[in-house]
């Protein structure tokens, strides 16, 4: 007997224009459980001057961090809190423990339907920006994330190696599921690069090393910059592409410049999520140095565009990259990285086999098998709602012993 179908709301900090993981993961996990048949509404921010081209999306109030360009959501909508009873739903699904988590739990709570939450950040190595002290911030939004996760009735972990975070730090042994952010493998099947190689300038005979993210600290865009330009020096028809945008563009730029590749380095800036699977296939080589993905979506997507793939071995991203055999990982240093690129420009046998595995391993990611995995987790939720189950912590964990004041008394 098939299961009805299902009325769902994604609660999240951001939405689109914003490029991001999390984004990414919500705009392909909507568009599949559309497919499949189930009614999905988003509740995001406002983004002054964009409008929708997907219906059902309903936006908070925003303001914009200047000094990040990063939009801050103030969930106070009256209409929204109209509208939401109108919709009938039968789970929310929050991506974010704050604010818009905390307004989720609220909202499921009142309209007596189960919460779901994913782990999709490690929120505790974006401490830097908050100029406090590191160590007792750490525990605090340890704290903080394991009395969230007592409100939500299911917990999803976009790798295995995030449930094992989230297993050993909070205790947690039931209702968390591992659900990786699946790929539609038919826009990176279609794209060709070639026009677009053209319409940049990039000769025939150059090599372009390709990487996709936010230019901000956490994704380590200094060392690979710093690698590319090794790789350069030593070949002349290589040049590196880095699509994205974000605070550290500047300093990347101007590293650059001091490196002597400026010339031969594009920052392309962010694009439309279509465009990104062309920019992939427009490439010979991805590589990545970021140190904080959960999951490594972005690595995926150039696995699915067939490109060679040349990382840092770092959490997230070794949970998809298998060393020698759908990829390349490295020590997190530029020697490391640049001696994996020119390995793979200069094997061609080591790029097919690459390209094989990546093949193989991006069949395991196709988005309807991964969103049929969601739907069932949702499905777990309802039934943890019913019986009256929350997800349980460990308070014998150190994170129970934080000392709050200490917050407050450190100089």
């Amino acid at each position: 007997m098939s299961k009805p179908y299902l009325h769902i709301a994604h609660f999240t900090n951001t939405y689109l224009p914003v490029m991001s993981g999390v984004v990414r993961s919500i705009y392909n996990f909507r568009r599949a459980q559309e497919a499949l048949g189930h009614k999905v509404f988003i509740f995001g921010q406002e983004t002054r001057g964009y409008q929708d081209t997907e219906p059902f999306v309903f936006r908070y109030p925003a303001l914009n961090i200047p000094v990040r360009n990063y939009p801050a959501t103030i969930p106070v909508s009256p209409f929204i809190d109209w509208v939401l009873p109108i919709l009938k739903l039968d789970v929310i699904h929050a991506h974010h423990p704050a604010p818009m988590g905390s307004v989720a739990a609220d909202k499921a709570e009142k309209l007596g339907v189960p919460l779901v939450f994913t782990h999709h950040t490690r929120y505790q190595e974006y401490v830097h920006y908050l100029g406090l002290p590191e160590d007792l911030v750490k525990d605090i939004i340890e704290r903080l994330l394991a009395d969230y996760m007592k409100k939500c009735h299911h917990i999803i972990a976009p790798s295995p190696s995030i449930k094992a975070m989230i297993e050993e730090t909070y205790g947690i042994r039931e209702g968390v599921t591992v659900v990786p952010t699946g790929i539609d493998l038919v826009p990176y099947r279609r794209a060709d690069g070639r026009a677009l190689r053209r319409r940049r300038g990039w000769a025939d005979e150059e090599k372009v090393i390709i990487s996709v993210g936010r230019l901000a600290p956490e994704k380590n865009f200094v060392t690979l910059v710093e690698a590319a330009a090794r790789v350069i020096h030593r070949h002349a028809h290589v040049r590196l592409a880095l699509v994205g945008d974000g605070p550290d563009r500047g300093h990347l730029e101007r590293l650059c410049r001091r490196l002597g590749i400026e010339e031969r380095v594009d920052f392309v800036g962010q694009v439309p999520f279509d465009e990104v699977p062309v920019y992939l296939k427009a490439a010979d080589i991805f590589s990545f140095a970021s140190l904080t993905e959960t999951q490594g979506l972005v690595t995926l997507e150039a696995m699915a565009a067939e490109l060679p793939v040349v990382a840092v071995d770092a959490t997230g991203t070794r949970d998809i990259v298998e060393h020698d055999r759908n990829g390349l990982l490295t020590a997190n240093e530029p020697d490391a990285l640049a001696d994996g690129i020119e390995r793979v420009l200069t094997d061609p046998l080591l790029t097919a086999r690459l390209r094989r595995g990546a093949e193989n391993t991006v069949n395991a990611f196709e988005i309807g098998n991964v969103t049929r995995r969601l739907i069932d987790v949702y499905y777990q939720a309802i039934e943890a709602k019913k019986a009256g189950r929350y997800i349980q912590t460990d308070e014998r964990k150190p994170i129970y012993q934080v000392a709050w004041e200490r917050l407050f008394s450190s100089s």
